[in-house]
């Protein structure tokens, strides 16, 4: 697996500047604006022709930048149709091999809805996708850590407990922590230098010392209600409290990634790791 030395700030896909162009003037701005990389953003299905994955891959060697790879939105490994868990799997597989292409370090997902059934069932039918997946992964030679992510409703597989235990089980799999997500699906709470604290010292203690220093966590401002997560907002328009996380990430050493998701891409990027080096 790619190894990372510092905490990196990156944007959750191209930069809004970037407008209609592609991905060399995307870095372009990445670098003009000191940022650190890109999460590629496979929201509607992994589209990338070998052309661009080598283009990709040979800007961000040169440029020394950090990428991650967001899969697609239409996973859901507890489906109770077998054609859908088989297409998720496939979709998965599809992120971890573009990413591997471009030289990314991870990549990350929304696993499974519960779909009305027991949290323990949930579980142990997304643990055996994620069998099918990392076995692939590992015959293949990816260098990708494979993520569920945590996520902002109630209704969503994917609160800190269950990555971390599906993390426990996985050699190559390992928590992408949305910490906007676990604040909108605890209605405000999680919001607290200790909070947040709480949860680093958690994946260290559980996961060891390369979940601290492979990390990939999502951040952006976020509007929710009692039923969690509505839609992202930018940083100063909300009540996430960004800079207690960023204290509570350099008190802990952080090294890994933050994509930053919020509408306004670069700028709170930006913000983040000027914070973040003021510190």
């Amino acid at each position: 697996m790619k190894q990372v030395d510092k905490l990196h700030f990156i944007t959750a896909g191209m930069p809004l500047r970037t407008g209609k162009s592609g991905y060399s003037d995307a870095f372009k701005i990445i670098e003009e604006m000191n940022l650190d990389g890109m999460e590629l953003e496979f929201v509607h299905g992994v589209r990338m022709s070998e052309e661009t994955r080598t283009l990709v891959r040979q800007i961000g060697q040169e440029k020394n930048l950090i990428l991650t790879a967001h899969a697609p939105f239409y996973i859901n490994l507890n489906s109770k149709e077998p054609e859908k868990v088989d297409a998720s799997v496939e979709r998965i597989l599809e992120t971890a091999k573009a990413a591997n292409d471009v030289g990314a370090f991870s990549i990350t997902f929304h696993a499974a809805f519960y779909l009305g059934m027991e949290k323990e069932l949930v579980y142990e039918n997304v643990k055996t996708q994620m069998k099918r997946v990392e076995d692939v992964a590992k015959q293949e030679e990816f260098e990708v850590w494979l993520r569920p992510e945590t996520t902002g409703k109630g209704t969503q597989w994917g609160d800190i407990n269950e990555v971390i235990n599906l993390s426990k089980e996985f050699e190559y799999v390992l928590p992408c922590v949305d910490f906007s997500h676990l604040h909108a699906r605890s209605a405000g709470l999680e919001n607290t230098y200790d909070e947040f604290s709480n949860i680093l010292e958690k994946i260290g203690k559980e996961l060891g010392e390369k979940a601290l220093n492979n990390f990939h966590g999502h951040l952006a401002g976020i509007a929710y209600s009692s039923k969690g997560e509505k839609h992202h907002l930018n940083l100063e328009e909300s009540d996430m409290n960004y800079k207690d996380l960023l204290k509570a990430m350099k008190a802990f050493d952080i090294k890994g990634a933050i994509t930053c998701e919020s509408p306004n891409i670069e700028d709170d990027t930006k913000l983040l790791k000027e914070y973040y080096l003021s510190l």
